[in-house]
């Protein structure tokens, strides 16, 4: 199968899209597989060893942001795919969509943005409906769309479409893993974080607006705990001075082994951001065996089950937060409890199932582009 994948975010650039783009090429270059990737300026030339193609791209809030470019179309026509593989698409995504249809490729397009959300945390009011429209008409393009999470599917069903799959996320399950916490470098990592023993509640992300780590101010006074905050972004010093004089530890960006070791040294996860369409930083804590905290909002409602892997909180209540971790740091037999729960739930969640699944849904879109081919050539004189 040859694959062109066209992508809003890509190396150096580290997020959610940039994860499940590189994750999917791994996978296929493993299972034999030809790809190539269409990208904003300033990505490798190459990944997995396939190659990677440069398009212009603008600056916004640290990211590039990929600019349509009439390499687009000859790019997509040179390489001849046999499906169009667009990851969040936006203004280069939607390019590629309508090149790809102009070139007959079939095309599988992956949302992954809270439109909505986004909207209301920034009071554009109405611009909400135009973004939403735009939405719409980028997906409508596609031959399918693969969404993440239940709130996701309610949102875009609501607008109108309807060639829709669900897809979840991978997760590094021997990455990510409970029996990691005997690791000498956890332990050592562990006596920096809480030197008194206290528990840690540890986060993993990006620290932007729409992440709302600022809500973690309502931990202030909580007795017995430690925060440690892994990631960076525009917002650091916003969450510097919503949490100054909390015990906090910074981090900073972490990545492979380092990544796992935080998770290893945290007693729980909490997450406070009501924008999520997934959530793959709770998957990962909990393949890392720990009790998750997050609102009861967008993707995390499918990922923690309430009272068994973790506890969801009122999305616009601090105080229900709050008492959620409260209750945790509380009884260690339910942060064990909920901890091995949380490692079940993932246990099929490893990244070769969830791009097999995948490559299932390329299969799909290239065998139903096929048959109204098929269809179209047969004179109308024999479909009668």
């Amino acid at each position: 199968m040859r694959v062109a994948l066209i992508t809003e975010s890509f190396l150096p650039t580290v997020s959610g899209v940039t994860t499940s783009v590189c994750q999917v090429l791994d996978h296929l270059a493993r299972s034999g597989h030809e790809a190539m990737v269409i990208a904003p300026t300033g990505a490798p030339a190459a990944y997995a060893g396939f190659p990677v193609h440069s398009v212009p791209a603008a600056r916004y809030r640290q990211f590039p942001v990929g600019m349509p470019s009439p390499q687009v179309h000859r790019l997509l026509a040179d390489f001849a795919p046999d499906v169009l593989h667009a990851a969040s698409p936006f203004l280069l995504g939607a390019q590629g969509i309508a090149a790809a249809n102009r070139l007959d490729i079939p095309s599988v397009a992956v949302f992954q943005t809270d439109v909505a959300g986004y909207a209301r945390r920034n009071g554009l009011g109405p611009a909400a409906a135009a973004a939403w429209r735009f939405v719409r008409w980028v997906h409508e393009g596609a031959d399918l769309t693969l969404v993440p999470s239940t709130a996701s599917m309610l949102d875009l069903r609501r607008i109108g479409l309807r060639r829709l799959d669900r897809w979840t996320r991978g997760v590094d399950l021997a990455g990510y893993h409970p029996n990691r916490r005997t690791d000498p470098a956890v332990a050592a990592l562990r006596q920096r974080l809480a030197p008194n023993g206290e528990l840690v509640v540890g986060y993993v992300g990006r620290m932007a607006p729409e992440k709302q780590v600022e809500r973690f101010r309502a931990l202030r006074g909580v007795p017995g705990i430690r925060l440690a905050l892994v990631g960076d972004g525009p917002s650091v010093p916003a969450i510097e001075r919503a949490l100054a004089g909390m015990p906090v530890s910074w981090l900073g960006r972490l990545d492979g082994a380092e990544l796992g070791r935080a998770y290893a040294a945290f007693d729980l996860f909490l997450h406070a951001g009501t924008e999520e369409t997934f959530g793959q930083t709770l998957q990962e804590a909990h393949a890392a065996g720990l009790p998750v905290v997050a609102p009861r909002a967008g993707g995390p409602i499918d990922l923690v089950a309430h009272g068994e892997n973790g506890l969801l909180f009122a999305p616009d209540d601090e105080s229900d937060l709050r008492r959620c971790v409260t209750l945790l740091t509380r009884d260690p037999a339910l942060r064990l409890r909920m901890g091995e729960a949380g490692r079940r739930s993932v246990l099929g969640r490893s990244w070769q199932n969830v791009c097999d699944q995948l490559l299932g849904h390329y299969e799909t879109v290239i065998d139903d582009r096929a048959a109204v081919r098929a269809t179209v050539a047969v004179p109308l004189s024999m479909q009668r």
